[in-house]
């Protein structure tokens, strides 16, 4: 392969990861602001701005491990080239591309996921049953859980004998305490693990691991205690106040979960090809990201606004709280996922107030179009690459 031919190959792939970065950002990232917008505590464009810079935050601090995931944990024996990157990235793009303009769920990890397994299958790589299996078993739960936790919270949140000073105030300091041990890698940690969390940094500063549970009660209770004097004050705007709180912890997690699905296929080129740190590969997928928050995250935040704003600021709470705890349990593990995971906590919400809110129809073709995105996509990540390298193979 000529000098020339690489360089051009990099560009094209780079321009393909980019626009994918810019897609899950003004798609993926706009539900968490949602509520905040429906409940008129927040304006549409200062909404998106703050998604952008969230997003971008969380893809430079948390995304990581699920693009280290994507580029080499779903196939052994051969590296993904250049060509197989972009063959993954249009054929996953192509996939959210459809489901943008026909209004259908397509969750991007399971479009991504199922491009690089049908790439790598195509370059003759062997699948990783094992990351199938744990990919797959985290999938399967995360409808259940987060619809169960949001059927508790919203439960919890619509009780008489449970003040909304005191529901609300208790959401926070658990959201608060989960935050305390949010593996960032901005944050010393010790030596041989690449993140570390304010309650890992207290507990390797001190020595004991009673410092890591006293910082995550500390960051717990300020945190009760803020939304408690706010909720005080008044309950409307306690309320208002805690779903902005709540908005800017999911979109820093979706920016950390949903970068690496555009910075996996990358991984190779740059990390092994042109010998960059994994930093810059995070930087190109937070800049597509916050592009695409920035200039397409409007028209889709004031859509959704109107959905949440039907729901009740309370259901959206019980929605958004297992929506934060499950990506964050993604990230830690490095399990690529898609936030349409929201959608099973606004199912279990709405449960909580009833069945009559929910749609078994749309919960099926839902599903359906999961089913089909995972297995459709493998086969056309399979050919797509298989026409590059037919049309490109002996240049590339």
């Amino acid at each position: 392969m000529t000098t020339v031919v690489f360089g051009a190959l990099v560009a094209l792939a780079t321009l393909t990861g980019l626009v994918t970065a810019w897609t899950l950002g003004a798609n993926s990232n706009s539900p968490p602001f949602a509520p905040a917008i429906g409940a008129n505590a927040i304006s549409t464009m200062r909404a998106a701005f703050m998604i952008g810079i969230l997003a971008a935050l969380g893809a430079l601090t948390q995304g990581g491990s699920i693009s280290e995931t994507v580029g080499a944990g779903l196939i052994d024996g051969v590296a993904i080239t250049s060509l197989a990157a972009i063959a993954g990235l249009l054929t996953a793009t192509g996939f959210m591309a459809f489901g943008i303009y026909s209004g259908y769920p397509v969750p991007a990890a399971f479009a991504t996921t199922g491009a690089m397994v049908g790439v790598g299958l195509s370059l003759g790589g062997q699948p990783v049953f094992d990351t199938y299996r744990r990919i797959v078993t985290f999938w399967l739960l995360v409808p259940p859980v987060s619809g169960s936790l949001a059927y508790l919270t919203a439960t919890v949140l619509r009780r008489d004998d449970i003040p909304e000073t005191v529901g609300v105030p208790l959401l926070a300091g658990v959201v608060g305490g989960i935050v305390a041990n949010v593996q960032l890698s901005i944050i010393p940690s010790p030596a041989g693990t690449d993140q570390g969390s304010l309650a890992g940094f207290a507990a390797m500063v001190t020595g004991t691991d009673i410092a890591a549970v006293a910082a995550t009660l500390l960051v717990a209770a300020g945190s009760f205690y803020y939304i408690r004097l706010q909720t005080q004050a008044s309950v409307d705007k306690g309320i208002k106040t805690f779903l902005v709180v709540l908005g800017s912890v999911v979109a820093f997690s979706s920016g950390g979960s949903q970068v690496g699905l555009a910075t996996g296929p990358l991984e190779n080129l740059y990390r092994a090809e042109l010998g960059l740190p994994g930093f810059v590969l995070l930087a190109l997928g937070a800049v597509g990201i916050l592009g695409g928050a920035w200039m397409g995250a409007p028209r889709l935040l004031q859509a959704t606004s109107r959905e949440y704003a039907q729901l009740g600021v309370r259901r959206s709470i019980a929605a958004l709280v297992p929506g934060f705890i499950i990506a964050q349990a993604a990230i830690a593990l490095g399990i690529p996922i898609s936030f349409n995971n929201i959608i099973s906590g606004v199912i279990g919400g709405g449960l909580a107030g009833g069945s009559a809110g929910v749609s078994r129809r749309k919960i099926g073709v839902t599903v359906g179009f999961w089913l089909i995105t995972l297995v459709t996509s493998v086969a056309l990540g399979f050919g797509v690459y298989q026409v590059l390298e037919a049309a490109l193979g002996s240049q590339a």
